[in-house]
């Protein structure tokens, strides 16, 4: 995950910064020190600092998600972030410098995720299914990820988000890779083989088709989502059935 600074810059949405209150550590928000009480170590009183400022920061993370799905990165600001959290922007301060910290800290735990959800859309036995399973077993996991994490969606397809555009590049092309793999596996080549850049093709294809479908399933609810989810496998099916025409040994 990117290492964030917690020096003092200037918001990005033009709201003046504040400092720290003297004493109080950045980042890990172990806050002021204290004497410890008779009978305790010296070391409990940080650690229950340590385990107040993480949860300061999940608060943060959390409030960051709900701001950027409601108004998207760019209208985002720190000041809305701090009322949705319900803290002042000094506290918020204390943790992150500006909106892209937040952006890029929110972004990273969410990539990672990614990476799970997508690990268990593409396990090797899956590709033993017949292709309606096999839909199934793909795409399942990466739109239960969308729905469940909207942030997601938000921070990596909107515009003007700094800081996490490598990491979303690279998880594009980590699944670019994975859809030509399962391609290469349960595509009948032709008589004289399927050419690399044809499947190539196929799989952007493919792709393509997810994205835009994942913008009408997250716009939805309820019985209009599941209806979506049906006719994306729905297209998906026609459009690579005739292709799979067998599978690949057991």
């Amino acid at each position: 995950m990117r290492e964030t600074s917690r020096t003092k810059t200037p918001d990005k949405a033009g709201e003046p910064t504040a400092e720290a209150a003297p004493g109080t550590a950045t980042g890990t928000a172990t806050g002021t020190s204290a004497e410890a009480a008779p009978g305790t170590t010296t070391e409990a009183a940080p650690r229950r600092r340590q385990a107040r400022g993480e949860r300061r920061i999940a608060q943060l993370l959390a409030a960051a998600a709900g701001v950027f799905c409601r108004t998207g990165y760019a209208a985002a600001s720190t000041n809305a972030i701090a009322r949705e959290a319900g803290v002042s922007p000094g506290t918020l301060y204390q943790f992150f410098p500006n909106k892209e910290a937040i952006a890029v800290e929110l972004g990273g735990h969410l990539l990672q995720r990614a990476h799970e959800a997508h690990g268990r859309a593409f396990l090797p036995e899956n590709l033993n299914r017949p292709l309606p399973e096999l839909l199934d077993a793909v795409l399942d996991p990466v739109i239960a990820f969308n729905c469940e994490n909207p942030a997601f969606w938000a921070l990596m397809h909107g515009s003007g988000v700094p800081g996490i555009s490598q990491e979303h590049d690279e998880l594009h092309v980590g699944m670019l890779t994975r859809v030509e793999e399962v391609l290469r596996a349960c595509v009948t080549p032709a008589a004289d083989g399927a050419p690399e850049a044809e499947l190539t093709h196929v799989a952007h294809m493919v792709l393509g088709i997810v994205k835009t479908a994942l913008e009408l399933i997250l716009a939805s609810e309820g019985a209009e989502r599941a209806a979506y989810v049906t006719e994306l496998k729905t297209v998906l099916f026609r459009y690579l059935d005739p292709m799979f025409t067998t599978l690949p040994p057991r």
